[in-house]
């Protein structure tokens, strides 16, 4: 799911950034894994529940004592709305997905995010991209088209659901992108579990099944871990500027992969790690080329 943060550092230690943002994705891995099992087990709009309900007590606990009222106070609410409920719907996606595919699959089609934020900063931000900005986003959905292998009868149904998880999150953070400097990010991220709370909580009665106790462990943790990951990145983007810290969203793919094989038994085939690769490394060279053009823009 989307975790991008517009939060300008107020400390410059790097490393610290990198060490918690690489924390901050290994606690999404642990997310993503502990919403695979339950939704074995349980509805997903059950699972959904947890995972944001877990995350608004969490950051009633940690925000609120610090800044009260204030975190309802909003210049835009209607951008926080929007925000919240894109990031919902991605998870609502995302955690129907992972009924049917690997962890390592939905990470390599989720890794498209970044090329869809680029392609849609075109109509939707005015940005402009060059031919080889282009060229890297070709290649880059040409590596998806290698994971989910469309037209040759391996594609399974549910990897639309992780296109849209990746849509869903790109849109996500055009928004934010739109309310960076704007509302503070204690705000931005109690909105987040605030809206994605009350817009699951009415659908839950109608598919409630009442867990065990393992159950209830495992949505109290899933709750735990999205609140505290999303901390993480908090305390990682105070540290370090996000061009620093963007290419490491990409080391969430190695808990990923061990998560899924410890868990699930589950090992990527060749397809999905030449896949990954290919959307990895053009994720990776998109970040080069934004960082390169800004830096003569400003020359």
């Amino acid at each position: 799911m989307p975790r991008d943060l517009q939060i300008q550092p107020v400390v410059h230690a790097p490393l610290q950034g990198i060490a918690l943002m690489i924390a901050a994705f290994t606690t999404f891995a642990a997310l993503d894994t502990t919403a695979k099992y339950l939704v074995q087990f349980y509805p997903p709009e059950q699972v959904v529940w947890a995972r944001y309900t877990g995350h608004c007590v969490l950051a009633l606990v940690i925000l609120w004592p610090r800044n009260g009222a204030a975190l309802l106070r909003s210049q835009r609410l209607g951008t926080q709305v929007l925000r919240s409920l894109l990031l919902f719907a991605t998870t609502c996606t995302n955690f129907v997905a992972l009924q049917y595919l690997q962890l390592a699959e939905t990470s390599a089609i989720f890794f498209s995010t970044p090329l869809i934020v680029a392609l849609l900063s075109v109509p939707l931000l005015g940005e402009r991209i060059g031919p080889r900005r282009w060229t890297a986003i070709l290649i880059g959905f040409l590596g998806v088209l290698v994971v989910v292998r469309p037209g040759l009868g391996l594609m399974h149904w549910a990897a639309g659901l992780s296109l849209l998880t990746a849509l869903g999150a790109a849109l996500y953070q055009i928004t934010t992108r739109k309310l960076a400097g704007v509302d503070p990010a204690a705000t931005t991220q109690f909105y987040t579990a605030l809206v994605g709370t009350l817009a699951i909580t009415p659908l839950v009665p109608f598919t409630w099944q009442a867990p065990d106790l393992t159950g209830v462990l495992l949505m109290a943790l899933l709750g735990a871990l999205g609140g505290f990951g999303h901390w993480l990145l908090i305390l990682a983007h105070r540290m370090a500027p996000a061009p620093i810290l963007a290419p490491f969203n990409y080391t969430q793919i190695a808990p990923m992969v061990l998560l899924g094989f410890l868990v699930f038994g589950d090992l990527p085939d060749v397809w999905t790690v030449t896949g990954a690769g290919v959307v990895l490394m053009s994720g990776l060279y998109l970040l080069y080329r934004e960082r390169k053009v800004k830096a003569a823009a400003r020359s």
